[in-house]
């Protein structure tokens, strides 16, 4: 049968096999774009004349009908068929769904992409980050091991797109990194997993999962070895703080040592939030700015209030800007980088707001914004973050003209920056 479309991408994307996989239990042909050049031809006039925001997956129907989204397209593909199977066969069944299509973008995704997309070479290394991906990934594990105990499929008794999201999702984890002993205890995800691997659907797509047996290491580690090396040496060689100590108390050095390091770091982490906690009140209230921002028009109406109720005496301004642009490519592989550490600032939430936006195009962007801080110094739990490092925090004078109308560009994400148009961008609120 005829193509009912075309879908542009690059090869091997993970987000385009949700699609394919739904066309095939629904017996479609989706055809894939041939000579699709990433950063080439998703930035030519023709396709954003289509697809406004230049990213992929972008689905043409034969009938001329444009979609971008990947879980947009497989839903469209997978409700193709009028009998399809694939969205469950009532409304509660749809619902879940539903609730598991978020759950793998909101759950799995950017954990996923934090622990793999490094051996990939997409993103730099950051063991910190990687530390807590892992951590992320066997919860949802966990959570997945419970709920498939007594089931065959997530959502009914027949393949769904729940399945096929999920699948598609956890996929790169089980080629590169659940390595055996690390997917051992989650028995009936591995059997739920291999279970759709073998159907004839999902073969034709994805062709033959082969099983991690080795996790895969970061193909460049030397990237941000730094960050990495500075408090391994600060902890590891101990002789370094000896000398300071041995100076004044030769005969102390054990005890000294470890007292002062106590002095050193307790303060440091319990000095600084009480600080913050016991700053004079402010009439800018932070929780009622970030309601006001989310409900209501950028411009004017958000912005005004920001500068009506805005308190430079007791918050400042800082503009972030990511050290490393030129090691970003694909837009939705920088939005990930964001999404990551905004999940790292949890801590910092009732004393920070933030919008850091991905400016340019694929293999030409740039990650910038701006965070409004309680107190006049960038939070220690911001500081603590281990993405932190990859920033440069400039603080900024609220009175400038200039800055004004640039943060207002940010908060607003609706016309170009620096030259940039803005291809993505995340709020921390």
């Amino acid at each position: 049968m005829a193509p009912i479309g075309k879908i542009y991408s690059y090869p091997n994307n993970p987000r385009v096999y949700k699609a394919l996989i739904a066309a095939k239990y629904n017996g479609l042909e989706i055809a894939e774009a041939k000579d699709f050049q990433t950063g080439v031809t998703n930035t030519t006039p023709a396709f954003l004349e289509k697809f406004p925001l230049g990213k992929v997956p972008a689905f043409e129907g034969a009938d001329g009908f444009t979609l971008y989204e990947s879980n947009a397209i497989a839903y469209y593909v997978a409700s193709y068929k009028k009998d399809t199977k694939l969205l469950g066969k009532d409304k509660h069944e749809g619902a879940k769904i539903q609730q598991y299509v978020f759950f793998a973008d909101n759950e799995i995704s950017p954990a996923a992409a934090t622990w793999t997309f490094p051996i990939l070479g997409w993103i730099p290394f950051n063991k910190a980050n990687q530390a807590k991906a892992v951590e992320d990934v066997k919860h949802v594990l966990s959570v997945l091991d419970k709920i498939l105990l007594r089931r065959t499929f997530l959502v009914g008794e027949t393949v769904t797109l729940a399945d096929i999201i999920v699948f598609t999702a956890l996929l790169n984890l089980y080629k590169l990194v659940l390595e055996p002993e690390v997917r051992k205890p989650y028995v009936n995800v591995n059997r739920w997993f291999l279970t759709l691997a073998h159907q004839p659907e999902f073969i034709a797509v994805v062709g033959e999962v082969k099983l991690c047996e080795k996790a895969a290491e970061p193909k460049k580690p030397e990237e941000k070895a730094k960050e990495e090396k500075k408090p391994k040496e600060e902890k590891k060689p101990k002789e370094e703080k000896k000398p300071k100590e041995e100076k004044p108390k030769k005969e102390e050095k054990p005890k000294p040592e470890a007292d002062d390091d106590d002095e050193d770091e307790k303060p440091a982490e319990k000095k600084a939030p009480n600080a913050l906690d016991l700053l004079p009140p402010s009439k800018f209230n932070l929780e009622n700015w970030k309601r006001f921002y989310s409900n209501n028009d950028t411009r004017p109406t958000a912005i005004n209030y920001f500068w009506d109720n805005f308190d430079k005496e007791g918050f400042s301004i800082w503009k972030a800007d990511y050290k490393y642009n030129d090691e970003l490519t694909l837009v939705f592989m920088s939005s990930n980088l964001v999404g990551g550490f905004f999940q790292r600032l949890e801590a910092a939430r009732k004393y920070a707001f933030g919008t850091l936006l991905v400016l340019g195009e694929n293999n030409n962007s740039a990650i910038s914004g701006y965070f409004v801080f309680r107190g006049q110094e960038v939070p220690p739990m911001v500081i603590d973050a281990p993405d932190y490092e990859s920033y440069d925090f400039k603080k900024v004078d609220s009175d400038d003209a200039a800055v004004r109308k640039d943060f207002e560009d940010f908060l607003a994400w609706d016309v170009p920056i620096g030259g940039k148009k803005v291809a993505d961008g995340k709020t921390f609120k």
